[in-house]
């Protein structure tokens, strides 16, 4: 009887370490999602301008998108 006790604390045990690391993975990938390039449109919604100087592709400065290119 105490070995069924001390096994089920165990897994109870084993269970809400991995469900706490399952969750700190999820919000810590939802969190970090952001797109390579943006349109002019997404650029100037999320409050920032094109910057047009850099010399490869235009630029979003400020705002949601700050340093992402503009495609």
């Amino acid at each position: 009887m105490r070995i069924r006790r001390i096994l089920a604390a165990v897994f109870a045990t084993a269970a809400l370490a991995g469900l706490g690391l399952t969750s700190a993975a999820t919000a810590t990938a939802a969190g970090s999602v952001t797109p390579a390039s943006v349109t002019p449109g997404e650029c100037t919604d999320g409050g920032g301008t094109i910057d047009r100087s850099t010399p490869v592709l235009p630029t979003c400065r400020g705002g949601m998108y700050d340093g992402q290119t503009v495609d």
